[in-house]
């Protein structure tokens, strides 16, 4: 299991390349990245991600055992990503291996609802006209409802 929170991009096929030549005996790897979503017609300058350094890694470490208490794994990855991002950017990446796909999908899937409305990052959306606290979706908050 590695779980990484950094302020420098990462290289999306170079992490997943990594995971997989990694894995001994599984059958399946799964990614997601996550990507900063422009607001619509190129109104996003930036999106701050901010985080408590060490709070924030532990909180990752108890879901990621948690996903692989519930689903037969090889591995986990997580990479999360802080500081001042721009549209397009790779905000966050989820990998997970295991000898069978389903294991594997559902197990990042899971990862991926607590990213969204668990993980201790706080996100601020910058457009020319203002600066907005991103607020919990009561989607994503569903989302987690059915772990």
């Amino acid at each position: 299991m590695e779980i990484r929170v950094q302020d420098a991009p990462f290289d999306l096929g170079l992490e997943a390349t990594r995971f997989a030549e990694r894995q001994t005996g599984m059958g399946a790897v799964v990614t997601f990245t996550g990507i900063v979503r422009d607001l619509g017609e190129g109104d996003l300058h930036a999106m701050e991600i901010e985080h408590y350094p060490g709070m924030t890694e532990k909180a990752l470490e108890e879901i990621a055992r948690e996903a692989a208490n519930r689903w037969s794994l090889g591995d986990i990855l997580i990479i999360h990503r802080h500081g001042v991002l721009r549209a397009q950017d790779m905000i966050m990446m989820v990998a997970t291996a295991s000898k069978h796909r389903v294991d594997a999908f559902q197990a990042a899937e899971f990862l991926m609802d607590f990213l969204k409305s668990r993980a201790p990052f706080w996100k601020k959306e910058i457009s020319a006209e203002k600066a907005d606290w991103v607020a919990a979706r009561d989607e994503d908050e569903d989302a987690l409802k059915r772990w």
